[in-house]
C-alpha cells in the first residue's frame, strides 16, 4: 500500500490581522486535495513555538511543512528543520507586514487561499539558507551597523499596524545619528578592513519590501550578496538611498563595496558593541561567522514569475523535473488502481 503524504500547517494566529484563523479549514482542504493528510498547529506566544513544532513534525516524518505568518514565523520553522539531516519540503503562506521571503518566491501575499493553491503547480526551488556561528539560521538577511539598530527600537505594535512604514519613520529619525565603526570582514575574495555604517548580507533580492538593494541576488547559487556602506555622511546616505530606488544603481557607487561570497566573518575593531540582525530580529553580537548552506531546503514557489537571472536552476532542468514528477504521479496512480 502506498504511504499517504502528510502535511503540517504551522500558523501564527495573530499575523496579518488574524487572517489565517479565518482560512485554516479551507487551506487544509486544499492540501488534502493535493493528496496530503493535512493537520494544523496554532503557534503560541511561548518562545520558539513554531520552531519546536517544525522540528517535531519533521522528525515525525511529515513530507511538507506549511509556514503561515510573517517572515518571523517562516524563520522559526526554518530554524526547526534546518539542522536535521532529513528535511521536509516547505511552503509559505505570507500573512505578515513585509513578507520579504514570499516576495522573492513570488507567492501571493495577504491571500492564504491563493498562496496554498500555488502548491498545486508543483514548482519548487532548492533554496540557500544562511547559518550563523551559534547554529542560528536565517532565510533573508543578516545585518549590522547603525541602520539596523532601528529594527530593535520600533515597537512591535507599530510593526504589526504599519509594517515597513514604521521602519521608515524610525529610520528618518535615526539618520542624523548614523556613524561608522571599524571592522574586519573576511570573505571568499579576501579581507576588508575599514569603517562602515552598515553591513548587509542578503540571500534574496527583497529587503524591507525593496527589491533593488541586492538586485542581482540569486536564490540558489550558494552565495550571499555582501553590501558594505562606507559612509555615515547624512547627505551621502540620502544619495545612496535615491540610487537604491533608481534601479539599484548604488552597487556601482565608490562608497559601497558590493560582492558575492559563500562565507564571511565579521570582527569589530573597537570596544563598541555590534549587534547582529537575523531576519529582522536580534541574533547575537559580533564577532560572528556566517555560512551559506547551498540548496538546503526545498520551497514551493512560483518559478514562472521569478526572473530567470534570479536562479541558477535552468529551464531545461525544470522541465525534466516536471516530467519526472508527472511520471511519479502516474506510477502512484497505477499502484492505487492495481490495489483496488
Amino acid at each position: 500500500m502506498t504511504k499517504q503524504k502528510k502535511a503540517r500547517l504551522i500558523y501564527n494566529p495573530t499575523s496579518g490581522q488574524e487572517i489565517m484563523k479565518k482560512n485554516v479549514v479551507e487551506v487544509l482542504h486544499i492540501l488534502e486535495g493535493f493528496g496530503y493528510e493535512a493537520s494544523a498547529f496554532q503557534t503560541t506566544p511561548g518562545k520558539d513555538s513554531a520552531k519546536k513544532e517544525a522540528r517535531r513534525a519533521a522528525e515525525a516524518g511529515f513530507d511538507l511543512i506549511v509556514a503561515a505568518g510573517g517572515d518571523g514565523t517562516i524563520n522559526e520553522v526554518v530554524n526547526g528543520i534546518a539542522p536535521l539531516e532529513k528535511r521536509p519540503q516547505m511552503a509559505v503562506i505570507p500573512t505578515g507586514t513585509t513578507n520579504d521571503f514570499a516576495r522573492a518566491l513570488k507567492i501571493p501575499r495577504g491571500n492564504p487561499i491563493k498562496a496554498a493553491q500555488l502548491i498545486g503547480k508543483n514548482q519548487t526551488i532548492q533554496m540557500d539558507i544562511g547559518k550563523a556561528y551559534d547554529s542560528s539560521y536565517f532565510i533573508n538577511i543578516a545585518a549590522a551597523g547603525s541602520f539596523t539598530e532601528l529594527t530593535y527600537s520600533v515597537p512591535s505594535q507599530l510593526k504589526t499596524t504599519f509594517g515597513y512604514l514604521a521602519y521608515l519613520a524610525k529610520g528618518v529619525e535615526l539618520l542624523p545619528g548614523v556613524r561608522t565603526v571599524p571592522v574586519r570582514i573576511t570573505h571568499d575574495k579576501g579581507v576588508f578592513e575599514g569603517d562602515v555604517s552598515m553591513i548587509f548580507v542578503a540571500l534574496t533580492n527583497s529587503v524591507g519590501g525593496f527589491e533593488t538593494i541586492a538586485p542581482d541576488a540569486k536564490l540558489d547559487d550558494g552565495n550571499f550578496t555582501l553590501i558594505l556602506v562606507k559612509t555615515a555622511n547624512l547627505i551621502e546616505i540620502l544619495q545612496l538611498i535615491r540610487k537604491i530606488l533608481d534601479g539599484g544603481k548604488h552597487i556601482y557607487d565608490k562608497r559601497v563595496d558590493y560582492m558575492k561570497t559563500s562565507y564571511l566573518e565579521i570582527q569589530p575593531l573597537s570596544d563598541k558593541r555590534m549587534m547582529i540582525n537575523l531576519d529582522g530580529e536580534y541574533g547575537g553580537d559580533a564577532p560572528i561567522a556566517l555560512q551559506n548552506l547551498n540548496n538546503h531546503i526545498t520551497f514551493y514557489a512560483d518559478t514562472d514569475e521569478i526572473a530567470d537571472d534570479a536562479l541558477v536552476l535552468d529551464q531545461e532542468k525544470l522541465a525534466l523535473e516536471a516530467i519526472a514528477q508527472k511520471f511519479r504521479h502516474e506510477v502512484e496512480d497505477l499502484k492505487k488502481k492495481a490495489e483496488e
